[in-house]
């Protein structure tokens, strides 16, 4: 009875919900979205509808929104459990954007062991307790294919933190490995971190290396963005995500023959 009622809801918002059609035909030119067929496409609409019907998608410091604003923020988000349940992000609520990289008090541990603290930039954080936190001028700027989308990193964050802490060890789907998950993921982190601390550059973000859970995050972003780099580097790493997402962004992008290049205009 509830599944009904709640796929009954649903279906209503679908049918009220006005796209803003510009600015939706806009996101789906971005080289983020290449290759999505008509069913990806239509699958990816409702899930926006239904996220920016389930969130609270607002501005900071009297930061007003626009639709397109709110819709980027849903697309991005929505693109990881494109093929997920649509309740993935049923664990929390809001969405608060940020005008500019906001600053943040924390405590860290340095490679000695010692316990610091200090002030950082951030341009988004996933907040155990509640809301991701996002900086507008980050997100505007994770469209293209570059291996950098603040939207999707905070995305994973809260996928991992299903289960607890974001340790790199989200809850796996039926007939995956846990086992395996661990293996190759210790594996692979401790060599990223190698080739960090040797300063290799491999081209994939070095934030990757600062613990398991942002390797994670890292890694989800060039598996949507980049996915050949990952799959070159790590490629025991490649199915596995796939796996999780449920997804072969590499095929896609494949498929689609090449990034399909941004329209000649811009939004706001």
């Amino acid at each position: 009875m509830f599944h009904f009622l709640r796929q009954r809801r649903r279906n209503k918002q679908l049918r009220e919900f006005e796209m803003p059609q510009d600015a939706w035909r806009y996101l789906l030119a971005q080289p983020l979205f290449a290759g999505l067929d008509k069913d990806e496409q239509e699958r990816l609409r409702q899930q926006v509808i239904w996220f920016l019907h389930e969130k609270s998608v607002f501005g900071a410091d009297d930061m007003q929104l626009t639709p397109y604003q709110r819709l980027a923020i849903a697309a991005q988000a929505c693109l990881p459990v494109l093929n997920l349940d649509v309740d993935s992000y049923a664990d929390w609520r809001s969405i608060i954007v940020q005008p500019r990289a906001f600053r943040r008090q924390e405590r860290f541990r340095d490679e000695y062991g010692l316990v610091h603290e200090g002030q950082r930039m951030l341009a988004g954080e996933a907040r155990h307790d509640g809301p991701v936190l996002l900086s507008w001028p980050d997100v505007a700027g994770s469209l293209d294919c570059d291996g950098w989308n603040v939207v999707i990193h905070e995305m994973a964050h809260k996928l991992d933190m299903k289960n607890g802490d974001a340790n790199g060890f989200p809850p796996l789907h039926r007939g995956m490995s846990e086992a395996q998950w661990t293996l190759e993921f210790k594996r692979a982190y401790l060599d990223f971190c190698e080739k960090v601390d040797h300063g290799i550059d491999i081209g994939i973000n070095s934030y990757g290396a600062t613990n398991p859970g942002e390797f994670f995050a890292v890694l989800s972003e060039y598996f949507f963005e980049l996915p050949a780099l990952l799959q070159h580097h790590y490629p025991a790493l490649y199915p596995l995500l796939s796996q999780f997402y449920r997804q072969d962004p590499l095929q896609r992008q494949q498929s689609a023959g090449q990034l399909h290049a941004a329209s000649g205009y811009g939004w706001h």
